[in-house]
């Protein structure tokens, strides 16, 4: 099994991954779309506070939290490539590594596309005025060693198929 780890900040098109796996009928595992079912499951209203809240509390001490919930459901598949997206520190990396064979993808635009994406997309979870402050969250988390270490790079500041292309071609010369 190989996992490609997606990393990037907030709004710097790691769904991009979501949309690659599903054409290409690859499983595909999100931190944080396990951060949102859990906000759903529990009845709580999913604004920027209490993701944040709860992503924090799934993390757990340790921050590996969220991380062993998407790693254990993807060993279940036991497919030949996985992909999983929402990494969030270099620690988490080293315990998906523990597991599997990995590559870490980090995609990167810059923080005015980033904001302005978060202004267009409108998600309860994600707002332009708690911008800064996740940016800030992400970073403390560990995010800005994940894509320094990276692997492969795309450089997401242009159309979506610009974006898959790219990727395609890293999962090509991967796989080849």
């Amino acid at each position: 099994m190989i996992i490609f780890i997606v990393v990037g900040m907030p709004a710097a098109g790691k769904n991009i991954t979501c949309e690659y796996a599903e054409k290409n009928q690859y499983p595909y595992f999100s931190t944080g779309d396990i951060v949102r079912d859990e906000v759903k499951k529990r009845g709580i209203k999913p604004d920027a506070k209490n993701t944040a809240g709860i992503s924090t509390e799934l993390r757990g001490e340790d921050g590996l939290g969220v991380t062993r919930m998407a790693v254990d459901e993807a060993m279940k598949k036991k497919a030949q490539v996985v992909f999983l997206e929402g990494i969030r520190s270099w620690q988490e990396i080293e315990f998906i590594k523990s597991k599997a064979d990995c590559v870490v993808i980090a995609i990167v635009a810059s923080r005015n596309v980033r904001l302005t994406r978060v202004e267009q997309r409108k998600r309860a979870d994600d707002s332009a005025q708690h911008f800064s402050e996740r940016d800030w969250r992400e970073i403390n988390y560990g995010v800005a060693a994940c894509i320094a270490l990276a692997d492969e790079y795309i450089i997401n500041t242009g159309t979506v198929n610009e974006a898959i292309l790219q990727f395609d071609s890293i999962i090509q010369r991967t796989l080849n």
